[in-house]
């Protein structure tokens, strides 16, 4: 169960059957957080953008999308859900105990070129969100919106048939894969659940979940298809 926050928040507090006004939070103001930011607003929930930078510099960015903006230590208590997706070894940078209680949505991917090399990975001793989930032990954690490129959250992919995109997730917590399900349904996607956080490689950078447009049946395929030791070639998930 989630741990409460100084506040005494608990995430699983959260009705998302009931809400239709969520307060997301997002860590990171690059392509994938302005998106998330985007279909949060389109979709009638509030969206408060943070970087590194500080807020001042996001007041041409929250102008146009019609969301908030506040410094990272801030986001948490103005927050329902939060999304990090920041660098990877940014979040790693952050007071581990900022997101305690919270439900924290993980976009992370690694990657080497920008991230350096991270052993535990390259060995495939862990994955990343459980990297996310040892560093922020007191939030829980879900993996989830990392496996689809920025553009195609913006102008979605028309899949054959008319077909529903889906999106994999991945968590330790039931119920939080609930939420997330309800959320990505709201955005316009179906959910493939992927398992715990050890299972989440099966989505992460160059597998054949990652970043392709495929429906639920689809999906299912390219997760199952997935080993641990192959990696497509960089940039194949690319159009």
């Amino acid at each position: 169960m989630a741990q409460p926050s100084r506040g005494g928040y608990l995430w699983n507090d959260i009705d998302i059957a009931r809400r239709s006004d969520l307060k997301i939070g997002i860590i990171g103001a690059g392509n994938i957080g302005q998106a998330l930011a985007r279909l949060a607003v389109a979709n009638g929930h509030t969206a408060t953008l943070s970087n590194s930078r500080g807020p001042e510099t996001l007041r041409d960015v929250i102008a146009e999308i019609g969301c908030q903006a506040k410094a990272t230590a801030d986001i948490p208590s103005v927050s329902d859900i939060v999304v990090l997706t920041v660098p990877l070894t940014a979040a790693f940078k952050i007071a581990p105990h900022l997101l305690d209680g919270r439900l924290v949505i993980d976009t992370n991917n690694y990657y080497p070129d920008r991230d350096g090399k991270i052993t535990m990975l390259d060995q495939r001793e862990t994955t990343t969100s459980q990297m996310i989930a040892n560093h922020f032990s007191g939030a829980t954690i879900v993996k989830a919106f990392n496996a689809i490129l920025a553009k195609d959250l913006l102008d979605p992919v028309i899949l054959p048939n008319a077909a529903k995109r889906a999106l994999p997730i991945a968590s330790d917590d039931t119920a939080a894969k609930a939420v997330l399900t309800a959320l990505q349904a709201d955005f316009g996607y179906d959910t493939v659940d992927a398992g715990h956080l050890v299972d989440s490689w099966r989505f992460e950078r160059a597998k054949p979940a990652y970043c392709i447009p495929l429906d639920t049946s689809g999906l299912i395929s390219a997760l199952a298809a997935a080993e641990r030791d192959k990696e497509l070639p960089e940039g194949s998930w690319r159009r």
